[in-house]
C-alpha cells in the first residue's frame, strides 16, 4: 500500500483538510502496514570494533578500522580474503615445516606434525611408519645404512643404494604416499 498522507488544510478548521473519520482510518491503515511488515526489520544492533550505531537515526556504519585485523574461522562472502605480501614468513610457519629431526636407534616413526626433515642411520631390518600426515605434506628423509621397509605407496623414481646417504622425498596425497629416492654424492 502507498503511504496515505492526511491533508491538514491551510489553516485550522478551514474545511479543506481530510475529514476526521477518514484521517483516522488512514492512520490505522498506515500503522497496520508498519506492524504487519516487520519481517527483515533489525531489532537490535550490538556495536563492536569497526561497527558504530547512531542512536538518533539508527544508521549503522561498518568499517575495518584495524588494518591488521585478525581473521579466524571460515572466510566466506562475495569477495576473496587476500594475504598481504611478506605476511607469511618462516617465523609464522609451523614447526612441522621447518624442523629437522634425528631419529635414534629404535625410533622408526616419522611424525609428520613434528618435522620437515628426518635423518636416520639404519642397521638391520627396519620398518618405517608415518603418523599425522596431512594431504599435501612433502617431507625429506636423509638415511644411510640398510634399506628400510616403507609404508605402502608408490616409488615414482630411483632406488635405494647401499653404502651412501639416500634422500627420500615423501609426498602424501591424502590416500597414498609417493616416494622419490636419490643419493647424495
Amino acid at each position: 500500500m502507498a503511504k496515505k498522507t492526511i491533508d491538514i488544510g491551510s489553516v485550522a478548521n478551514d474545511g479543506t483538510g481530510t475529514p476526521l473519520r477518514t484521517a483516522f482510518g488512514w492512520i490505522n491503515d498506515n500503522f497496520t502496514e508498519l506492524y504487519s511488515d516487520d519481517t527483515g526489520d533489525v531489532n537490535s544492533v550490538n556495536a563492536g570494533t569497526g561497527i558504530s550505531v547512531d542512536q538518533t537515526t539508527g544508521a549503522v556504519t561498518v568499517t575495518n578500522s584495524e588494518p591488521n585485523a585478525t581473521h579466524t574461522g571460515d572466510v566466506t562472502g562475495a569477495t576473496a580474503l587476500t594475504i598481504a605480501n611478506d605476511t607469511i614468513d618462516s617465523d609464522r610457519i609451523g614447526v612441522q615445516y621447518k624442523t629437522n629431526i634425528a631419529l635414534s636407534s629404535g625410533q622408526d616413526n616419522l611424525d609428520f606434525s613434528l618435522g620437515q626433515v628426518f635423518t636416520k642411520t639404519i642397521s638391520g631390518a627396519t620398518t618405517l611408519t608415518f603418523s599425522n600426515a596431512v594431504t599435501g605434506d612433502v617431507k625429506l628423509c636423509y638415511m644411510a645404512g640398510d634399506a628400510p621397509t616403507l609404508p605402502a605407496g608408490s616409488i615414482l623414481s630411483g632406488a635405494w643404494v647401499a653404502g651412501t646417504t639416500n634422500v627420500i622425498q615423501i609426498a602424501y596425497t591424502g590416500s597414498v604416499y609417493l616416494y622419490s629416492i636419490s643419493q647424495l654424492s
